[in-house]
Formats: structure tokens, C-alpha cells, sequence
């Protein structure tokens, strides 16, 4: 068996991590998941979600993958509790069916880097939507965008992720902030930053059932939290580098995106007058964001720098969610790199062909992933840490690290008590979302 790859440096595992954590959900979903949920009131919740639930969970799936040194399923059994690899199981389907239909929408990113250069959303924004959202175009751009990504896994960890993430994520980070310096010169920003940065309280009150489960999803979804991506990441880690010092880093940038993205489409959209209807979910984000870019001078520059910055994100993710099935392929069967990433490949693109025939399909996807599978494997990865694995284990936290033994201690509390209370709370009230999506047709 080849000898397994690990990351060549500190900072390539912190881009590569930074990179699945920093996608679709960071530029594109972020901004509109806020716009639908009560603006500021919302990013309140997220950010409280991140930090004090986000961060937390990601210590455990560090814990979980340097210590077991193996994929997300093999992981569990080295640790001597193959009884619970079925927790790295679920991530890993739960990166299957992410992927699906995540790389429908990084097809849509292509196209609209296409009508960025061609003029083809000026016009109508609605129409070229339509046109490119759903039917051949989006098979044949949902193709394209699942071959580049498994050509990058492919490629390896070192000379494929590691090495695409670190052009990726300086080059968003870059793009971002020239772009928000931009948007300030915008006439009517001041209302895009007032709406984006003001939080009401009592929406956050009177809408507590209906802000948190989607600001939970969206911690998670954005650190790449219950889809096992950690684990495998984590796994080729040195012993030496602090899980506490690199989560941190990898939090602190990923959620410096999210509010960078916020700071360029608020003001965008508030300047445009197409603030309305940001918050209508998949569909409507593109097409607001297209129309603001054909209101504006030299829109086409604009908007081919904003979808170019989007291909990037949703790249870094998309090559992590691919990564999870590959490694349990290669590392339990035997089966070579190249050959796994193909055909797992090719399988999820079949699976996601369904959400290029409508948006419904797209937003059912969504919300199951958000609402159900990733709030039951968080949950499942907390118990498993904090009540089951023994404490040799717990220590991985602190090895490479100068953090005492009480941060540890007080980690594995929170962990046991606060993570799996708030993300059980979170999942009963995602399914209440789901249930009635299923009962009032809100999906068929």
C-alpha cells in the first residue's frame, strides 16, 4: 500500500481547511440567508453560533482525525470504538449528498462568469437565469464544474488540494476586500451597511424558531462542521502543530469572508434598489445579484470579478466534500486515487442531475442537509467525544499546544453539556421546517 500523504506545512493544512470552510456558503449563501432572516438579527445568531458552537465542534473532529490518523470511517476503529464508525459514515454521505447538489450551483457560477464577459444577463437577469439555472446548460456546466474538481482531488493531497487552495484563498481574500473597498463608493451603501450591521432584537425575539435552525446550519455548513471534511483533513496532520491555534485561525478567517461578502453584496443590492428580493432563496440571490450588476457601470467587470471570486470558493469547498469519500475509498479497498476520485465522482454528479431540472429540488437538498443530516452528526460527534472516548484521546487536544489542562477541561464540558443541548434544539425545530416543506408542498 503507498505510504499515506500528509500536508507539506502548517499553512498548507490551514488554506486547505480555510478552503472547505470558505465556499458557496460564505459568498453566496451567507449574504442571502441573512437578507431572509431578519438582516443584522441574523448575524448575530451566526456569529454566536460559530463561536461558541462552530469552534467547539471543530476541536472535536480535529481530535477525532490526528488522533486516528485514517479516514473518517477507519478513524473510529483505530481509536478502538468501531462500533461508532458508523458517526464517520453519515459525514461521509453527508458530503455525497452536499456535493450533489453543490456542484449544480458551482455550474451556475460558470455560467455566470460566461455572461459577465458576454453581456448575457444584462438584459433580463430573470430570463438568463432561467435559462442557464435548470436543462442542458446546467447538466453540461454541473459536468464541467464536477471534472475540474475531481481532477484537483485526483491530483493528490500535497500536489492537488494543498497546492490549489494556496492560490484559491489568498486570491479570494484579495478579490473580497478590493471589492468591498469598491462598494463604499457606492451611492446608497450606507443603507446596504445600516440594514447588514443594525440588529433588531426583537426580531431575533419574535423569530427565535425560525433564525436559529438556519443560522446553526450555516455555522456548520460554512466550517464544513458534520461532513466528516475535518476528520479526513485533520488526519494528515503533524503532532506537533496546536488543534486550538489552527482552528482558530481557520474561524477567524472563514468568518472574516462571510462579513466580507456581506459588506460587498449589501451595498450592491442597496444601491440598485434590489434589496427585495435577496432573500428568496437560490434562485432570486443570482438573479438580484446579476440585475444589481447590470445597473451598474462597468457591471461586467464587476460582476466577472465577484463570480470569478464565487468559482474560487466553491472549488476549495468542493474538492474537501470530494476528498471525504475518496479517502475511505482508497484507505479501506485499496483502490487507486485516481481511479476513486472518477468514479466517485461521476456517481455524484448523477446523483445531483435531479437538481438541475429545478430550483425545488436544489432547495429540498438544502434543507435536508442543513436541518437534518448535519445537526444529527454534530450531535452524534460531541456525544461520541464527550462521553465516550477515553481521555488519552481528549489530550490530542492539548498536544503541540501551551493550552493548560483546564482549557481542555472546561472544552470537554461544553462539549458534553452545551454543544449536543443547543444542536438538539436546533434539529427539532429544522425538522419542523422540513416536515411542513414536505406537508404544504412547499418542495414538489
Amino acid at each position: 500500500m503507498a505510504e499515506r500523504e500528509t500536508w507539506t506545512s502548517r499553512i498548507g493544512f490551514i488554506f486547505a481547511a480555510v478552503g472547505s470552510a470558505v465556499g458557496l456558503g460564505n459568498i453566496w449563501s451567507f449574504p442571502f440567508q441573512t437578507a431572509a432572516n431578519g438582516g443584522a438579527a441574523f448575524l448575530v445568531v451566526y456569529l454566536l453560533a460559530v463561536f461558541l458552537i462552530g469552534f467547539p465542534t471543530m476541536m472535536v473532529e480535529f481530535v477525532i482525525g490526528r488522533r486516528g490518523e485514517s479516514n473518517p470511517v477507519a478513524a473510529f476503529e483505530k481509536l478502538g470504538y468501531g462500533n461508532w464508525s458508523f458517526t464517520g459514515g453519515l459525514g461521509v454521505f453527508s458530503s455525497l449528498v452536499t456535493l450533489s447538489f453543490y456542484s449544480v450551483v458551482g455550474g451556475w457560477v460558470l455560467s455566470y462568469i460566461a455572461g459577465s464577459v458576454t453581456g448575457g444577463y444584462f438584459g433580463d437577469a430573470g430570463a438568463y437565469f432561467g435559462s442557464v439555472a435548470s436543462g442542458p446548460v446546467a447538466i453540461g456546466a454541473h459536468l464541467v464544474f464536477m471534472a475540474i474538481t475531481i481532477g484537483i482531488v485526483a491530483s493528490g493531497v500535497t500536489d492537488g488540494i494543498e497546492r490549489a487552495t494556496k492560490v484559491m484563498i489568498p486570491a479570494i481574500l484579495v478579490l473580497l476586500v478590493g471589492l468591498a473597498a469598491w462598494a463604499t463608493t457606492l451611492e446608497g451603501a450606507t443603507a446596504g451597511y445600516e440594514y447588514y450591521l443594525s440588529p433588531d432584537f426583537g426580531v431575533i425575539a419574535s423569530n427565535f424558531g425560525s433564525i436559529v435552525p438556519p443560522a446553526m446550519g450555516q455555522a456548520f455548513f460554512t466550517l464544513s462542521l458534520g461532513f466528516s471534511v475535518m476528520i479526513a483533513y485533520s488526519s494528515y496532520l503533524g503532532r506537533d502543530d496546536s488543534l486550538p491555534a489552527d482552528g482558530g485561525a481557520i474561524v477567524v478567517v472563514n468568518t472574516l469572508v462571510a462579513l466580507l461578502a456581506g459588506f460587498v453584496v449589501f451595498p450592491i443590492l442597496f444601491a440598485t434598489g434590489g434589496a427585495e428580493g435577496a432573500g428568496g432563496g437560490a434562485g432570486t440571490a443570482f438573479i438580484a445579484l446579476a440585475g444589481a450588476f447590470g445597473n451598474l457601470p462597468a457591471g461586467g467587470v464587476i460582476g466577472f470579478v465577484f463570480f470569478a471570486v464565487l468559482l474560487f470558493a466553491a472549488l476549495s469547498s468542493s474538492i474537501s466534500l470530494l476528498e471525504v469519500p475518496v479517502s475511505y475509498v482508497t484507505e479501506n479497498y485499496g483502490v487507486g486515487r485516481r481511479t476513486t476520485a472518477l468514479a466517485m465522482g461521476a456517481a455524484i454528479a448523477v446523483i445531483g442531475l435531479p437538481a438541475t431540472f429545478g430550483t425545488t429540488w436544489l432547495d429540498f437538498y438544502n434543507d435536508v442537509v442543513f436541518n437534518l443530516l448535519l445537526p444529527i452528526s454534530v450531535f452524534l460527534l460531541a456525544i461520541f467525544v464527550g462521553w465516550v472516548a477515553d481521555r488519552e484521546a481528549i489530550d490530542e487536544l492539548g498536544r503541540g499546544s501551551s493550552i493548560g489542562s483546564s482549557f481542555t477541561t472546561a472544552w470537554l464540558w461544553w462539549v458534553r453539556i452545551v454543544v449536543p443541548t443547543v444542536v438538539l434544539m436546533t434539529l427539532w425545530l429544522g425538522l419542523e421546517t422540513l416536515y411542513e416543506g414536505l406537508t404544504t408542498g412547499g418542495y414538489f
